[in-house]
């Protein structure tokens, strides 16, 4: 039943950036800037052509099938895990990290970049420019959970 629950959680995670990305594609022009959550975050639409921080943005291809394999090896080790007992965190973080891929994945292959949206106010010009998603997050946290649970086995 838990492994369910995982998969229910890497699907929501998908789905809802998905809904999260047409929406930001679809209400706001490139670059332009709203404040929510008391200021506290900056909603904006940029296309990151590339990978984190847009690195390799100018091998785009290069970028996605290696996104395309990374995700699929982790979706066998997600597999993999239904076989093991123990270690939801484990569980857990490759499914917060399954259903960010996943969503990156799918931008990079059909719509040829990815779609991300939130930064965050602060002086930094340089920290300020950078720009995410909830994929972004969920790969993060994800992977932090994977590393801390990998030790429960």
């Amino acid at each position: 039943m838990a492994i369910l629950g995982f998969s229910l959680m890497a699907m929501a995670i998908f789905l809802l950036d998905l809904w999260i990305k047409n929406h930001i594609e679809h209400s706001r022009k490139e670059g332009a800037e709203t404040a929510v959550c008391g200021g506290r975050l900056l909603i904006r639409r940029y296309h990151n052509k590339g990978a984190m921080l847009d690195a390799g943005a100018g091998r785009s291809s290069l970028v996605a099938a290696l996104s395309v394999a990374l995700t699929l090896g982790l979706t066998v080790l997600f597999v993999l895990t239904f076989s093991c007992k123990g270690s939801k965190m484990l569980k857990a973080g490759l499914a917060l990290l399954l259903g960010g891929a996943y969503s990156n994945t799918y931008d990079r292959l059909v719509r040829k970049y990815v779609v991300d949206y939130v930064s965050f106010p602060v002086k930094n010009e340089k920290i300020r420019n950078v720009v995410f998603n909830i994929s972004d997050f969920c790969i993060m946290i994800g992977a932090l959970l994977m590393v801390l649970g990998s030790g429960d086995q």
